[in-house]
């Protein structure tokens, strides 16, 4: 039996024949790609020209004000399918232009009388989109932000700038939690971009892990690649069973939601893909079996599908409602649709002890390390393009 009451943290009643009724607080953790949140100014150094009121799309203040407004609203609704009034403790999000538009995405009613703040560090990328998380402060506790850059492998793309990856280190029901808030290189790129991405992702995870090895890590991202594809199952070794999980590899929780189901968070041409993923450690999933949730569990995922994500009418009825199409504007939200997992903690009997400060550090790179990486990368690519030749 299960019962759900609106409250700042919401308790879920699991009742046993054979044991005390416990409590348990769920915590909702969401990604959302907010397609192009920029404002109506030129950053310097940035090709921002198309959402200029003299660029292409004619972006001016009116239809900025909407995009915060559609944003917040979306935002404000993730995860409430459980924790309603409450919603998402942490949400990834990319494609947002600076920190001027998450302070006002933050001001937006819907968000701030949630009390949301951001983490953001700015990037490199050449349109001047970044990665960045919100949070709210009373669930979730900031303690570290880095922002790890993508190392270029090839020589001639030793002045290829993209987003890098933002890691922040925090804690969220008594326990050290690691997001790392990923965009990889679009499809218009070749995949091997995507796998580099991918291998350096792990590694800064097996690189968290290794300094606090109870850390609960979470990689989430628009990937530009599905579950399916080598990025994500191969090199990152995210894996779609947790029974399939070893200590070295993530559970991807939907591989299966578009295999299985054939759905996903963006269309093209009529088929659905699911880049927009939130990936877990081993650290949050029950594999053995004994439902030991004493320390954060993975629980259940969701693709969000508000109805006004989606158009409701014309030739394009049941796609995703966009901001703009075609050099339209539509005043929608979108090409993506938001992702959330929920994760439970038994509530403890006694308060437990505060955390070791220490455990909250972000692993430091030196610049040697990265040309390991970035070499380490180009010798597998040599290794693979040996073997096609045979």
């Amino acid at each position: 039996m299960k019962k759900f009451f609106p409250a700042l943290l919401l308790a879920l009643f699991f009742c046993f024949s054979t044991a005390a009724q416990k409590k348990f607080n769920v915590y909702a953790i969401g990604f959302y790609n907010l397609e192009n949140l920029f404002d109506t100014c030129h950053d310097i150094g940035k090709k921002d020209y198309e959402f200029l009121p003299s660029g292409s799309y004619k972006w001016n203040g009116m239809k900025y004000s909407h995009k915060l407004h559609n944003m917040a609203r979306a935002l404000s609704d993730m995860g409430t399918t459980m924790l309603p009034r409450v919603g998402c403790s942490v949400i990834g999000v990319s494609e947002v232009e600076n920190d001027k538009v998450l302070t006002d995405l933050c001001s937006q009613p819907e968000l701030s009388e949630r009390g949301y703040k951001f983490c953001h560090v700015e990037g490199p990328d050449h349109r001047g989109i970044d990665c960045a998380l919100l949070y709210n402060p009373t669930l979730f506790t900031v303690k570290g932000v880095r922002l790890y850059p993508y190392v270029p492998t090839e020589k001639q793309d030793s002045l290829f700038r993209t987003r890098g990856f933002l890691a922040v280190s925090g804690e969220l029901g008594g326990e050290h939690v690691v997001v790392i808030v990923n965009h990889l290189p679009s499809r218009f790129s070749n995949g091997y971009y995507r796998e580099v991405g991918a291998a350096q992702i792990k590694e800064l995870k097996d690189r968290v892990l290794k300094m606090d090895p109870q850390a609960k890590v979470i990689v989430m991202g628009d990937m530009n690649d599905d579950p399916t594809n080598k990025s994500m199952h191969v090199i990152l070794s995210a894996k779609e069973e947790p029974s399939m999980v070893g200590d070295d590899d993530m559970y991807n929780p939907w591989y299966n939601v578009l295999v299985r189901q054939g759905t996903g968070t963006l269309q093209y041409q009529g088929s659905w893909n699911l880049f927009d993923q939130i990936i877990l450690s081993p650290s949050l999933l029950d594999r053995d079996g004994k439902k030991d949730f004493s320390t954060l569990k993975f629980f259940k995922n969701e693709v969000q599908r508000m109805p006004y994500l989606f158009q409701k009418e014309g030739k394009y009825k049941g796609n995703t409602h966009r901001t703009t199409a075609g050099g339209v504007w539509l005043d929608g939200y979108s090409d993506h649709l938001p992702t959330v997992v929920y994760l439970v903690k038994e509530q403890p009997e006694n308060k437990p002890a505060a955390l070791d400060e220490n455990i909250f550090a972000l692993p430091d790179y030196t610049e040697a390390e990265l040309k390991n990486i970035a070499s380490y990368m180009t010798e597998e690519k040599c290794l693979e393009e040996k073997d096609t030749k045979k």
